[in-house]
């Protein structure tokens, strides 16, 4: 087992923690660029999920896994979505703490 394999479990649980975050923030404020991103992060932890699989049980093909996860976090990250945060400490953004009265649900 390589050290590899700690990373792309490292990516995987950073991937769908980061959906996860982005469910919570439309869930609270209705944002439509929040809602496309927790729908596709659904795509794209199970793409994450997959890396990792490939890494897990097949260990020739370990950078491939990881590509995967690589993938699936990029695309994730880069998705477009509006601007919420003025001036919330780390840890707030980092959880997706954001008021539900900051912005007006439709």
């Amino acid at each position: 087992m390589s050290y590899l394999l700690y990373v792309a479990l490292f990516g995987t649980a950073a991937t769908i923690f980061l959906w996860l975050r982005d469910a919570r923030i439309f869930f609270r404020t209705g944002l439509p660029g929040y809602r496309s991103a927790a729908y596709w992060g659904v795509a794209y932890g199970a793409l994450a999920t997959l890396g990792f699989q490939v890494a897990f049980f097949a260990p020739d093909f370990e950078l491939l896994g990881l590509g995967l996860i690589l993938a699936a976090m990029y695309l994730l990250v880069n998705r477009k979505k509006e601007k919420i945060w003025k001036d919330e400490g780390t840890l707030q953004r980092l959880l997706g703490s954001v008021s539900p009265g900051r912005v007006n649900k439709k």
